[in-house]
């Protein structure tokens, strides 16, 4: 940013409370710098004193004016003024905000504990004073953390693994800090029964995440001694979630290490380094047979897809590389493939997927949230844009845009929000907060509209983005009556995903054939199924059949038996099933389930 000449000789905290009187005046000369060691010993003095609570505003108006006299160092008076809001909060109130984004994201699942150890205080008195320091004087480290913490984040719990961390290697910690935070952003809640796979029993695989200290401990040991096949110390936390997130016990990551000579450049042989069992597959075993589900035991063993998945993820975790492990439906089976971070810093997605199978976009976990990863984010994630300065830049405008859209200056935050996607044009959250500001000044639907365009010419990359737009843009032109355009703009996008995103016209489908089931009477919910069926269903495989078709038939079968059955037939028609593949499997039992019922 281009510094504008500006002068003030005193800026004073505008807040009741006396104790901001403690702090000196702040000068022109000073906001044009990050705050300075001494600034920071007197305002943790001052918190140390009185609380937290009382400098937010202060340090907000600080930050504010800095942004808007175009000072370089906006972004750290403003990443201090959030340090402060976050200590100040209370415990109590983090947990039920926490809670609620729980509840909405529809991620809770029952290894989640019951009782969680909540008191009556800040926040920020979780972390020692030593922390709290550290923290405030590393704006590289703040923004790291800001544009990685997710509502989902139980940051009480997030907070005492950082501060232990810390404590018990505080030599180590500035170097190792964003292996810290990855640590302590997906070990604050434990990961769901269903993961990273449900083809294994949980006696076969607790699923557990081994105690902090000892995965921050091992990483840092297998960094210094050469076992890691990513500097650690060099990637951000955004990408070591990738890695601290590894199921298998540290005793089988230490194995993998010791036994298993694989270079970066060669990982993805780890998927074939498992003899896959086609007998397994023959006699529909899908789930783990043996007493045990470790590494060595895998790999002795032999395993199907998603056994091979597994193996190759945790041995890349072991050594330090960010793995991820995918599982979809392709044209008639469910497979299972991983991808990992290669020696080029790219996302490698696509180990041991078949092309030949039309598989389409896989799902991964997020370790962070444990919500499915979207298909934009895995794009995001391997084209890493977001570990540029443009995306820094970008994030920086986007946070000021969202603060003044809080307190209503929409002007200001459209103003912001612009110059946030002018830097960076795939950041979600300032569009979104642009399209608000616009609301907010009254913006005519056609500006509006204009605005959604230009955000879909955006992500015209992204197609699961691009449809939810393209659906908006539809229901803003039938609104004016122009139905029948607003139909072609549908048409038009569903053909051009069509070839490569048919699951996007899945998931349209499935949102219709959804709601007609949840709102509407028996005879309108088979019609709308059959329109489906027509529309999007004639060609389509297993995830059309597992989403649409058999959903459906199990919710109409008790009342409706032979309309259950007439449904599935009709399915049987449409979609492309080769004999003898799991689809075909799948769809001649549920066909002989049906046909029971018909009978009874």
């Amino acid at each position: 940013m281009h510094m504008n000449p500006w002068k003030i000789s005193l800026i004073f905290f505008v807040c009741l409370a006396v104790r901001l009187s403690a702090l000196t005046a702040f000068t022109g000369d000073e906001l044009n710098a990050p705050p300075s060691t001494a600034r920071l010993a007197e305002i943790e003095h001052v918190a140390a004193m009185s609380g937290w609570k009382g400098l937010v505003s202060g340090l907000r108006k600080v930050a504010i004016h800095a942004y808007e006299h175009d000072s370089q160092a906006a972004e750290a008076w403003f990443l201090l003024s959030r340090w402060a809001e976050l200590f100040a909060t209370p415990e109590d109130q983090v947990f039920s905000q926490w809670v609620e984004a729980i509840r909405t994201a529809q991620v809770g699942h029952p290894n989640m504990p019951t009782r969680f150890d909540v008191r009556q205080r800040p926040l920020g008195d979780r972390l020692s004073p030593t922390l709290q320091a550290w923290l405030l004087g590393n704006t590289d480290f703040s923004a790291e953390f800001f544009s990685l913490v997710s509502p989902c984040d139980l940051l009480t719990n997030s907070f005492d693994i950082l501060n232990g961390l810390q404590a018990r290697y505080p030599e180590k910690f500035p170097t190792y800090a964003n292996l810290a935070l990855a640590i302590a952003l997906v070990y604050d809640v434990p990961p769901p029964p269903n993961w990273p796979h449900a083809q294994v029993g949980a006696a076969q695989l607790p699923r557990t995440l081994p105690d902090p200290v000892a995965a921050f401990a091992f990483w840092i040991h297998a960094d210094g001694t050469g076992q890691t096949l990513q500097p650690l110390s060099r990637l951000p936390a955004s990408e070591l979630k990738f890695v601290v997130d590894a199921v298998a016990p540290l005793a089988e990551l230490d194995w993998a290490q010791q036994h298993l000579s694989t270079p970066i450049e060669g990982l993805g042989a780890l998927y074939g380094m498992v003899r896959y069992r086609v007998d397994r597959v023959q006699q529909a075993q899908y789930i783990w047979p043996e007493a045990h589900y470790d590494l060595p035991t895998i790999l002795n063993k032999g395993g199907i897809c998603v056994d091979q998945a597994y193996f190759a993820s945790e041995v890349g975790k072991a050594k330090g590389v960010p793995t991820l492990l995918f599982s979809g439906a392709g044209s008639d089976a469910w497979h299972a493939w991983f991808g990992y971070l290669d020696q080029n810093r790219h996302w490698q997605l696509d180990v041991g997927r078949y092309a030949n199978q039309q598989f389409v976009t896989g799902i991964a976990t997020d370790p962070q949230t444990w919500e499915p990863i979207s298909d934009h984010e895995l794009k995001f994630l391997a084209e890493g844009f977001r570990l540029r300065p443009s995306w820094r830049q970008a994030c920086a405008n986007a946070d000021f845009a969202a603060l003044y859209l809080a307190t209503g200056d929409f002007a200001a935050a459209a103003r912001a929000a612009r110059a946030a996607v002018n830097y960076e044009p795939r950041h979600i959250a300032a569009w979104q907060t642009l399209l608000e500001a616009q609301k907010g000044l009254k913006a005519s639907p056609t500006d509006i509209e204009a605005t959604f365009r230009e955000f879909a010419l955006a992500v015209k990359d992204y197609p699961d983005i691009e449809a939810s737009l393209v659906r908006v843009i539809a229901e803003i032109m039938r609104a004016r009556g122009e139905t029948s355009a607003a139909d072609v703009e549908e048409s038009q996008f569903a053909h051009k995903v069509a070839p490569e995103r048919g699951d996007l016209n899945i998931d349209h489908a499935a949102d219709l054939i959804n709601h007609s089931m949840a709102t509407d009477g028996a005879e309108q919910q088979i019609r709308t199924y059959y329109s489906v069926l027509n529309t999007y269903g004639h060609g389509a495989g297993m995830e059309f059949f597992s989403r649409i078709v058999q959903p459906f038939a199990e919710h109409i079968k008790t009342d409706y038996p032979k309309d259950a059955y007439n449904a599935v037939r009709a399915a049987q028609s449409a979609l492309h099933i080769d004999p003898n593949s799991q689809l075909d499997a799948e769809m001649q039992e549920l066909l002989t389930r049906l046909k029971a019922g018909i009978q009874n």
